[in-house]
């Protein structure tokens, strides 16, 4: 009697994945307020290689909230999703959708963050968003806040490093959970909590030259995070009293980790760094920091301030799943010397010579993800959704086509490792790959920087018709879900 799966799962989730602050648009419409998103401007490619880290001081806020700036924020414009969502909708059925993953903008629903009462056109726009995916039958997975808190947040109490950022998002929560309750089974509260580390502008609306804490970059940030953790937790509470029948996750940038070398120093090191990425699901997942983090947080001075039910809501609200991204694996040395680094999800990395590299230098590691798979299943054993997966590249229109062999080939070799972790054994509930439809690059917020089966006709400086055309790797994909991943 065999208990080797060798399918995917008929009911598995094909589908792709897009966020509200790259791909909506109507910044200013809709009685939508300005959110982190909004005040990113466009950089140049070469202005922004710096493993594309989002920085924004308190100088440039108060610079772009006034309009005293020549700059370009792309993301104010997205790709007009508020108005062509049912075109678009249209077109992931097409491909025949089981799933879209996308976020609800936080400053739509509450424009500054702290009213106390929402947005009612906000809630209207994601009803009417609802709606069409009910019509073809697609399953929402709703990413409840994805890199845009409200600015007014920002500016009031600098985002989540302070506790008062936990009640405004919770009365959010609040609000759409009883809105859509019953039309969402998937929920996840924020979007790859651990950036907090490397962008905590984009993550948690810190601003490090406000902090109260200057001087202590990791106790910023840290506590920025355990903010969340608790945001996380009483949402989850909340999700299940309000709709016990959904499932709530919470979500990381994968950083699967080689050493360098076989040298024991290297190796350690790849733990260490192995540990601080998974010390998310650590939290959410078996309820309390692990023993590793004290160790940590003391040799950095980090002193976490705790309320006393903390520990509580930790433990008692635990997640159902783990969601991630994975576009790439990373190496770790002990080597203080610097070598040649490549690119990276906001994190960049030394190069690793046994892999190619994609247009932006992303090492592309198909791999990898059958590794990290396995790592998160064994260790934690609960469900996974690979919620973003893609590749970021240059295309082309040609006779009013696009030709994007590229593309197929790094999902297509990305798909064959997820079926050999799911013969591994490994429970995985969807695959939503990044960018379905091209969109604004988060780190670069380049349109250039392509992840779709759809091209839109748009360019860096927001010039275009916004058309939509089929790419060929759309008929593809098409053909996977069809097949439920026998046909890749």
């Amino acid at each position: 009697m065999t208990r080797v799966r060798r399918k995917f799962p008929e009911d598995f989730l094909w589908g792709g994945a897009i966020a509200a602050s790259q791909a909506e648009g109507a910044y200013d419409e809709g009685g939508k307020g300005l959110s982190t998103s909004d005040l990113v401007p466009f950089r140049p490619m070469e202005h922004s290689n710096d493993n594309m880290k989002i920085e924004v001081n308190s100088e440039q806020i108060e610079t772009y909230l006034k309009n005293n700036s020549m700059e370009y924020f792309p993301k104010r414009k997205g790709i007009d999703f508020y108005h062509r969502y049912k075109e678009d909708i249209a077109l992931f059925a097409e491909m025949g959708f089981k799933v879209l993953r996308f976020s609800i903008a936080w400053s739509r629903i509450f424009p500054n963050g702290d009213e106390e009462e929402p947005n009612e056109a906000g809630l209207e726009f994601y009803d009417r968003v609802f709606d069409e995916l009910e019509k073809y039958s697609i399953e929402p997975f709703v990413t409840m806040t994805h890199y845009e808190m409200p600015i007014n947040l920002v500016q009031k109490y600098n985002g989540f490093e302070s506790r008062e950022a936990i009640y405004d998002y919770l009365k959010f929560a609040k609000v759409i959970f009883e809105r859509y309750k019953g039309r969402v089974k998937y929920w996840v509260p924020f979007n790859e909590l651990n950036m907090m580390l490397t962008s905590p502008y984009t993550c948690g609306g810190v601003v490090s030259d406000r902090s109260k804490y200057k001087g202590n970059d990791y106790k910023i940030k840290y506590q920025a995070t355990h903010h969340q953790f608790i945001a996380s937790a009483l949402a989850t509470k909340l999700c299940r009293e309000i709709m016990p029948e959904a499932k709530i996750g919470c979500m990381i940038a994968r950083l699967e980790t080689y050493a360098a070398t076989s040298k024991p120093e290297d190796q350690l090191q790849a733990l260490l760094e192995d540990q601080l990425n998974l010390f998310y699901p650590e939290v959410l997942i078996n309820g309390k920091y692990p023993n590793y983090i004290w160790r940590y947080f003391e040799e950095k001075g980090v002193e976490i301030e705790m309320d006393t039910e903390d520990e509580k809501i930790l433990r008692e609200n635990t997640a159902d799943f783990i969601a991630f991204s994975y576009y790439m694996t990373y190496i770790a040395t002990s080597d203080v010397l610097p070598k040649e680094q490549v690119s990276g999800n906001l994190v960049g990395t030394l190069k690793n010579p046994y892999l190619e590299l994609s247009d932006w230098d992303w090492p592309i590691d198909p791999i990898g993800l059958r590794i990290t798979l396995n790592k998160l299943y064994d260790r934690f054993k609960v469900p996974l959704f690979i919620a973003e997966n893609g590749l970021g590249a240059y295309d082309k229109v040609e006779n009013g086509k696009v030709h994007d062999p590229y593309r197929i080939d790094y999902l297509r070799r990305h798909i064959a490792e997820m079926k050999k972790a799911i013969l591994d054994g490994v429970e995985i509930i969807g695959y939503t790959t990044w960018g379905c439809i091209d969109l604004i690059s988060c780190g670069t917020s380049q349109m250039s920087k392509r992840y779709g089966f759809i091209y839109v006709d748009q360019d860096d400086e927001g010039n275009g018709t916004l058309e939509r055309i089929r790419k060929d790797s759309f008929y593809w994909y098409k053909n996977v879900i069809k097949s439920n991943g026998e046909d890749i």
